[in-house]
């Protein structure tokens, strides 16, 4: 509100009628008692008291450490380098020439602003436990080579960064033939994100003429996203087993981890960059269509997941002719 008073007083409205002249001129003390009489009350004293404040010591040493930040962020020969450091790293920086700073004032403003170091490794972490939840059994036990379609599904997901912040990914596949059944992408790492790519998987199966899932496995990490009452409550609706495996190991949910591998190899890092949301969903849903129908797997013996499973419900169409 002092904000709008300050852009808007002094402004001169035209005379009614097209009279010549400058018009009236719109005060702060008449620009206060309108605003009042609408609900907003503000006194022009009050008006004056804020805009005439004098900051604070720690406004002025923050204002200042935050320029030193902003210096070294946009250095035209090591801003990007520098840019990559965290607080600690970036204050050790400031330190050394000459700047007498204070570390965790280094931490909140970074923090404020939205700024954090270059994370090294392969990826965020996305499987975070939730130790209240109850987590089902390993019924895997990394065999991933169940002997049909529909025994065995795993899912994963990964994240994405874009220009308008970061994209997260979720798949569900059937470990039979690697085929992605369901999949899902959103901007935020929820429950609702995991149990979206569960439903499209059950869709999927029940538009195929799928409609009894009992005696299937879902297979999963152990984030809390998969550990929630709700997607739990999911399963048990469909009449699925639950299995979770240990966390932060990537072999007990290994399938998984090598589609969202192949995911990122073949379509993120080679397509990007990523704008928003809706373009890595776009791309995804015609990545999903290839790596279905189009790209050979060295597992299925060169065919495609759609393929594969083709040959095995062709086989038990021929089987049953014959019996």
């Amino acid at each position: 509100m002092i904000r709008f008073i300050t852009e808007h007083k002094d402004l001169r409205v035209p005379r009614a009628g097209g009279v010549a002249g400058p018009g009236l001129r719109w005060g702060v003390e008449p620009m206060c008692n309108v605003l009042t009489e609408h609900g907003i009350k503000i006194s022009a004293a009050t008006y004056y008291e804020w805009v005439n404040a004098k900051p604070t010591k720690r406004e002025l040493r923050d204002a200042e450490v935050l320029g030193l930040l902003v210096a070294e962020r946009t250095h035209p020969k090591t801003g990007k380098l520098a840019a990559t450091l965290g607080s600690r790293k970036i204050w050790i920086r400031l330190r050394g020439k000459g700047h007498d700073v204070a570390r965790c004032t280094v931490e909140r403003l970074m923090r404020e602003q939205g700024w954090e170091g270059a994370r090294y490794g392969s990826k965020l972490r996305t499987t975070i436990a939730n130790e209240e939840h109850n987590r089902a059994p390993d019924l895997v036990d990394r065999d991933f080579n169940p002997l049909a379609p529909n025994r065995l599904w795993v899912a994963d997901f990964t994240y994405v960064p874009t220009w308008t912040g970061t994209v997260y990914v979720a798949f569900v596949i059937d470990a039979y033939a690697r085929r992605i059944i369901g999949w899902r992408a959103a901007r935020s790492m929820t429950t609702p994100l995991v149990l979206d790519a569960l439903e499209h998987a059950i869709f999927t199966r029940t538009q195929e003429g799928v409609t009894d899932l009992s005696g299937l496995i879902a297979h999963n990490d152990a984030g809390s996203q998969y550990t929630s009452i709700a997607f739990t409550a999911r399963l048990i609706d469909e009449g699925v087993d639950a299995s979770v495996g240990s966390v932060g190991d990537a072999f007990d949910n290994a399938l998984a981890e090598s589609t969202v591998g192949s995911f990122k190899t073949e379509l993120i890092r080679r397509q990007g960059p990523w704008r928003d949301v809706d373009h890595v969903e776009i791309e995804t849903l015609n990545w999903v269509d290839w790596f279905n129908t189009e790209r050979p797997h060295e597992s299925l013996a060169d065919l495609t997941p759609a393929a594969a499973e083709r040959l095995h419900y062709n086989r038990r169409t021929t089987l049953a002719t014959a019996g």
